[in-house]
């Protein structure tokens, strides 16, 4: 997701379970709460897809007009995108709790010198890491284009919402990249 797009990718649609349609639901989000019966969600391929019935503890999902397996098989590797609104509305944080789409492109410093933006974050096993474009003039003195910090506490100060990401020891990281 950059922040150019205003769609988000939700989940992965996976095999077909059963014969009445239901599918293995993917969550590429820490929000399952926005899968309910009557959201509709987009795919790659431009299709609005309504959700019929969702199990979490299955992770097993069907969609309106796709009542058979073979009807169902169809939409096998979709992927569902919402809007970054729509998320907004129906997903619910806490006052001091980010999205991901709220600090990708923010400047990533450390002891007031710019290291970089974050381009993405990648989360990899449970942790989530900021994917960060180095900035041209460290990239110039010889550094990777692009490394990686732990969004964690050891790494990340502080987020200054539409600012700036705040981190120690990002230098050695990129160092060691």
């Amino acid at each position: 997701m950059s922040k150019d797009s205003d769609l988000l990718e939700v989940a992965r649609i996976g095999k077909a379970v059963g014969l009445s349609g239901e599918l293995k639901l993917h969550l590429h989000c820490d929000f399952p709460e926005q899968f309910q019966a009557g959201k509709t969600f987009k795919t790659q391929k431009g299709l609005e897809l309504e959700i019929f019935s969702y199990n979490p503890k299955r992770g097993l999902v069907k969609f309106c007009g796709f009542e058979s397996r073979d009807s169902a098989s169809t939409l096998i590797n979709s992927f569902l995108f919402t809007s970054i609104e729509e998320t907004k509305k129906s997903c619910q944080i806490e006052e001091d709790e980010l999205f991901w789409f709220d600090i990708i492109g923010l400047r990533v410093v450390e002891e007031k010198k710019l290291l970089g933006f974050v381009d993405e974050i990648e989360r990899i096993g449970s942790v989530d890491y900021m994917v960060v474009k180095t900035d041209d003039s460290l990239v110039k003195a010889g550094f990777s284009k692009r490394f990686y910090i732990p969004f964690i506490d050891r790494y990340v100060v502080d987020v200054k919402r539409d600012k700036e990401v705040l981190v120690k020891d990002g230098l050695s990281l990129l160092e060691n990249s």
